[in-house]
């Protein structure tokens, strides 16, 4: 509860990031609001709590996670403030000691993935079906996690991984052919599956007028509008301090595009199962 006549306290989920810093480290402040940092190194292992318990006021959430909870009536309301988002094509990878391997041959292959709908993989299977001409429904999908968002069932194209299994040392004992990975990987074997894929990525940015958008901010749709309205300043001014980056853009104008394409890539692959209007997400 807040003290009479002090700030509003809002548990907050917001991860260490280069346009968050200066709120986290205190150098944003607000006489309004008062945000409780949740003590959660890496956001993306409380985004279950985000979407299932709703267990935040203000939270840091994937971009593909928040449109499923949407579809599936989680009272959530976005800010238009990107906190991360880069371009998914290097994060496709095979073992080149296996031989060649092109997005063109992954019919009846097994790709690796963390989760079917999370953000990354969502993003990289419509490059391989919009860039590559990839049938998705031939490729046999291996998770290794349940959706965030509860109720969503896989396509009968996702098999689990064994209890207990990994996702690169099954790519390196040839169990996967390819794998979707979090991070560009460090061993030498690993390789991207899309050829330069910073030319594939500019080319990406120059069709579709967009950005990969991978997390943005969340709040309770029960959160007053000045509230909200508040957190969102607050968030602007510490990317202000962080210098505004061009991958972290914040407003509606400058995300209006980058949204309307996430959610066609959404629908298109099931996901949802309308095409949301923008003005229907935000808060």
């Amino acid at each position: 509860m807040s003290p009479p006549g002090g700030p509003t306290r809002l548990s907050t989920l917001l991860g260490d990031h280069p346009v968050t810093r200066a709120l986290r480290r205190g150098q944003v402040t607000s006489a309004r609001v008062a945000l409780d940092f949740a003590d959660v190194r890496v956001p993306h292992t409380a985004f279950k709590r985000v979407v299932r318990d709703l267990a935040f006021d203000v939270a840091e959430l994937a971009l593909m996670t928040f449109l499923l909870a949407r579809e599936f009536g989680r009272p959530l309301r976005l800010l238009p403030a990107v906190v991360t988002a880069r371009f998914q094509h290097p994060l496709i990878v095979y073992d080149a000691a296996r031989g060649p391997l092109r997005p063109a041959d992954l019919a009846g292959r097994r790709v690796g993935l963390r989760s079917y709908p999370v953000t990354t993989a969502t993003w990289i299977r419509a490059i391989l079906a919009d860039d590559y001409g990839v049938d998705l429904a031939r490729v046999r999908w291996v998770t290794f996690e349940e959706a965030h968002v509860a109720g969503f069932r896989e396509p009968p194209t996702v098999e689990r991984a064994p209890a207990g299994a990994e996702l690169v040392p099954m790519l390196l004992a040839g169990e996967l052919d390819a794998a979707i990975v979090g991070e560009p990987p460090a061993d030498p074997r690993l390789r991207p599956l899309i050829p330069d894929p910073a030319a594939a990525a500019a080319a990406w940015r120059r069709r579709t007028g967009a950005i990969q958008v991978n997390h943005m901010v969340v709040v309770r749709a029960s959160l007053p509008p000045a509230l909200s309205e508040e957190v969102y300043r607050m968030l602007a001014e510490s990317r202000a301090a962080a210098g505004d980056p061009d991958m972290a853009p914040f407003g509606l104008p400058a995300n209006r595009r980058n949204l309307e394409v996430a959610v066609d890539c959404a629908y298109r692959q099931g996901l949802i199962s309308r095409r949301f209007a923008v003005e229907e997400l935000v808060a």
